[in-house]
């Protein structure tokens, strides 16, 4: 196509962003208003670098079309800036050949075969943590995909899981990442297999009943394979140019590529970005990384500089989010135990739907690890349980593994409890009472990928799951999944786990035992009752005080030797009651509850 017949094909500043193909016709708009000239090479004109040139819209946005090209083809721009000949990406690109390689026309219209999906209530979700290439990797030296994440689907459902968040998956340098380097904020990861991958990794975890969360990233990019660093040829300091700050707000602990929220185009990239993942992969949910350094030049550590322009960044996707697609969950990764993250914007906040809580993960992991029985603080699980956001008990995400807890020198809660016995019955027995408190907690419960099981090995983005351990620890993997069905409903008569409401009705510091109600409103329709003995001594008849009329049924008993053979010979046959004042109550139910060991019960 000449010149001249292309500077017919305009479009107006409103339009869409990148390669928009449709019949057959492709238009390309991009960003660069620091440059002389924009063209486009690739596939359709043999790579032609004086064939397709974009024409100015005289705001810093360049666009121009193309007849006769085909979805699939590879193409970028070519940018001049005075004597600068930049080859760049197209920073909407929804495929990349790889992170080094070319942008691919790629329009997303997948066959979803009417998925009218919608995430559970939020008050009934369990969050599985999982990272795709690692969660079912077969072979030493392939990466996991999305395809094999796919074939435990089935194997997820059983354990009652009603929703996955994955690492992040947009395309980064190599084939091998946690995720938290994206260099191609649109496209998905090839290695993992690309656009179609994940399109069938969503379709099918709907199918199956399972929401689908993403973790995505924008407190910077990169650093590597980066090619929005100097995009247009333009920066100062140095630094990164138009899509990036050119002064001290670039750095971060990752390399000096902050995006530049000031700027209203960065701000609308970075929003088209979270918008794509619900629009075109139907994704229920987005986990925002790191989101004190959208906030804090420092990360909120001390005194700290607050980025406005980032608050309003958050603020915006979260309320665009809320009125276009109120059944999406939005995560803040803060973990500065604050409010303001989802208080709602007309009271000051940021309105992310929930938050990854520090004041559970910290302490109740600090109180599990304690060597000794007389070490183990059980106000700081009191405090724990009873900690909220924003004055609802489902502002936070509660855990005792994440992929940051269990990595980079920090061992998984069995290795954290007995270093180098992770296998033992005390480490088992310790670290199944961090998943019951987290499965039984107000707030939302997330598990990381093994933990069902209980693997003790750290992660590392380089070593598959060892799905051995699911083999030698099926019983404890029975013992997780009842406590989801639980949680869930799907028990049925243990409602009370999705309410709002905790009581603490025991705490015995000398005998490490601790007892809660959890009910909903204030109403004890179907409550719960949770009983959970932190240390090593069994108890025999031991008193806790109960209300009048309540007749309590066993429910769980984690000391059940069909979890583990290994578990307590001590009898446990439910809870009998007499007339005698407890805990301030009229009434005491009597237990016997082993050492290490937790009990739910329900009416």
């Amino acid at each position: 196509m000449n010149q001249e017949a292309h500077k017919n094909h305009l479009i107006s500043p409103s339009g869409g962003m990148g390669s928009i193909f449709e019949n057959g016709k492709t238009t390309f708009r991009v960003w660069a208003p620091n440059a002389n000239s924009v063209f486009v090479v690739g596939d359709f004109n043999d790579w032609n670098e004086e064939a397709l040139e974009l024409q100015s819209e005289n705001n810093g946005y360049w666009a121009g079309a193309i007849e006769n090209t085909n979805e699939g083809e590879q193409y970028k721009y070519v940018i001049h800036n005075g004597d600068q000949k930049l080859y760049k990406n197209d920073p909407y690109a929804f495929e990349v050949t790889n992170s080094d390689g070319n942008s691919i026309i790629r329009t997303l219209n997948f066959d979803w075969e009417y998925d009218d999906f919608q995430m559970p209530s939020w008050n009934t979700l369990v969050i599985y943590e999982l990272h795709v290439g690692t969660f079912n990797r077969k072979y030493p030296d392939k990466v996991g995909t999305f395809d094999d994440v796919v074939e435990k689907l089935d194997y997820l459902q059983n354990l009652g899981i009603n929703c996955i968040e994955l690492l992040p998956v947009a395309e980064f340098a190599g084939g091998i990442s946690w995720g938290y380097n994206p260099a191609h904020p649109f496209a998905i990861e090839q290695d993992y297999g690309g656009p179609d991958g994940l399109f069938r990794l969503v379709r099918e975890a709907h199918k199956k009943g399972i929401a689908v969360i993403m973790d995505v990233v924008y407190n910077h990019l990169g650093p590597s394979d980066v090619d929005l660093w100097q995009f247009d040829g333009w920066s100062d300091n140095d630094k990164g140019g138009i899509y990036f700050y050119n002064d001290h707000r670039s750095d971060t602990p990752w390399g000096n590529t902050r995006p530049d929220y000031g700027r209203p185009e960065v701000r609308k990239y970075l929003r088209d970005n979270a918008l794509m993942w619900i629009e075109k992969y139907h994704c229920d949910g987005l986990r925002m990384d790191a989101t004190s350094y959208i906030r804090y030049e420092g990360g909120g550590l001390g005194v700290d500089t607050e980025i406005l322009e980032g608050i309003i960044l958050m603020r915006d996707i979260n309320s665009e989010i809320r009125e276009k697609y109120p059944h999406v969950l939005t995560i803040a990764e803060d973990l500065k135990g604050q409010s303001i993250i989802t208080n709602k914007i007309e009271n000051g906040g940021i309105a992310y739907g929930t938050q990854w809580d520090m004041n559970f993960v910290h302490p109740v992991r600090e109180v599990l690890s304690a060597m000794n029985d007389t070490e183990r603080d059980l106000d700081k699980i009191v405090q724990a349980l009873m900690y909220r956001y924003s004055n609802d008990a489902f502002s936070r995400v509660v855990y005792t593994e994440s992929h940051d807890e269990v990595a980079n020198g920090n061992s998984r809660v069995p290795e954290e409890i007995q270093p180098g016995d992770a296998e033992s019955p005390f480490a088992k027995k310790r670290a199944i009472l961090g998943i019951v408190l987290a499965l039984t907690a107000p707030g939302i419960p997330m598990i990381f990928q093994g933990q069902e099981f209980l693997e003790y090995e750290y992660f590392k983005d380089d070593r598959g799951l060892d799905w051995e351990k699911s083999k030698w620890n099926g019983g404890i993997e029975k013992l997780v999944a009842d406590l989801v069905h639980l949680r869930t409903g799907k028990s049925g008569g243990a409602e009370g786990l999705m309410g709002q409401n905790i009581e603490m009705v025991h705490s015995n510091q000398e005998n490490k035992i601790l007892a809660y109600v959890r009910s909903n409103n204030g109403e004890f329709t179907n409550p719960v009752l949770v009983i959970i003995n932190f240390g090593n001594q069994d108890f025999g008849d031991y008193g806790i005080g109960i209300k009048e009329g309540r007749d309590w049924k066993l429910r769980f008993n984690s000391s059940w030797k069909g979890y583990d053979e290994a578990f307590s010979e001590m009898q446990v046959n439910g809870m009998y009651k007499s007339e005698e004042s407890t805990d301030d109550l009229p009434w005491t139910g009597k237990v016997n509850i082993p050492g290490y060991s937790a009990q739910i019960y329900s009416l």
